[in-house]
């Protein structure tokens, strides 16, 4: 098998099988730092497991990752947490199954452990009102760029990791222009896969008077690629620091700063989508899933409204039982 040039960032582990593998999936895969940092941390868990019990990845069989994932539930762990294990193997094992470093891939017919349907933390239409007033109280550098990014998450329901990494030139100004006016922004998302997210006026006002003061936030006016930049290693605004951000800002509204996080606003734009009539279609694409059966956990919150669409709109519902 032809050796891997690997990259010195992703040499952290002490097995060649583990860094190959995590060199395939951000190069070939594109996978995304954030990504990475969880696949890292549940090989790391079963990397421990093998040296306890004395077993090596390229010798380990189905017996020995079945033990595995059962002292994750004896550990009080949830079955989401041992789907995501288990599918960080599978990927492993496949991998070095392809390569020819494996002869089988002991993971292929285990069983994923059945995960509770998890539904999404939204807020109301009103929460999500008073939370934009709120930033808008304050005309600040800070608070112009708060605002720009709370409008591009509920108002494009952007994922936060793309938010924060968003590029200025993902703003596609018009060439001569000083302000947006195009009515789609370019957003990379998971995979490295690329999309186009519309921007209602709303939020193309918040960001030009966030743009206007942008440079604030420049290192001694040293240009970046950034659109939303900060002094810190990483150059930009971290999903850390944006949650918060909004935690603070959930206060000034007077909501409840346990209940709101970035995920939340993504989550409410779908939601509130959904319930003012959106395709499922539509919405997927919007939020960038590659599967509509993800899109799907937010049909529960048009219930109520699906009902009355039946018992309203449909002919036998509209007829009164006889007695």
């Amino acid at each position: 098998m032809p050796k891997r040039s690997l990259n010195p960032s992703l040499r952290n582990s002490d097995n060649p099988c583990i860094d190959q593998f995590m060199e395939m999936m951000a190069a070939e895969r594109g996978a995304s730092a954030n990504t990475l940092a969880a696949y890292r941390r549940d090989l790391a868990d079963f990397m421990v497991f093998l040296q306890r019990t004395g077993h090596t990845v390229l010798g380990v069989g189905r017996a020995q990752i079945e033990a595995f994932l059962a002292t994750i539930g004896k550990a009080g762990m949830s079955p989401q947490t041992a789907a995501r294990k288990l599918s960080a193997l599978r990927q492993l094992f496949q991998f070095l199954y392809s390569e020819k470093m494996r002869a089988d891939n002991p993971t292929a017919t285990l069983e994923t452990p059945r995960r509770a349907k998890r539904l999404p933390g939204t807020l109301s239409v009103d929460d999500v009102s008073r939370l934009l007033e709120a930033a808008r109280a304050d005309d600040s550098p800070k608070s112009l760029r708060l605002l720009a990014m709370l409008e591009m998450v509920y108002g494009a329901g952007l994922r936060v990791s793309e938010l924060v990494t968003l590029k200025f030139s993902a703003l596609q100004i018009k060439e001569g222009s000083k302000s947006v006016e195009v009515d789609f922004l370019l957003v990379r998302g998971k995979g490295n896969k690329e999309r186009l997210v519309p921007l209602h006026g709303k939020a193309r006002e918040a960001l030009n008077r966030y743009l206007a003061f942008r440079q604030v936030f420049l290192s001694d006016n040293q240009p970046t690629p950034w659109l939303f930049p900060y002094h810190r290693a990483e150059g930009y605004v971290t999903r850390q620091q944006f949650g918060v951000m909004l935690k603070e800002l959930a206060i000034k509204a007077g909501l409840d700063p346990e209940s709101l996080s970035p995920h939340t606003l993504r989550h409410s734009f779908a939601s509130h989508l959904l319930e003012g009539g959106a395709d499922l279609r539509v919405i997927q694409e919007l939020l960038g899933h590659a599967d509509i059966s993800t899109t799907q956990i937010y049909t529960h919150v048009a219930g109520e409204r699906l009902k009355k669409l039946v018992q309203e709109n449909h002919p036998l519902a509209r007829q009164k039982t006889k007695i």
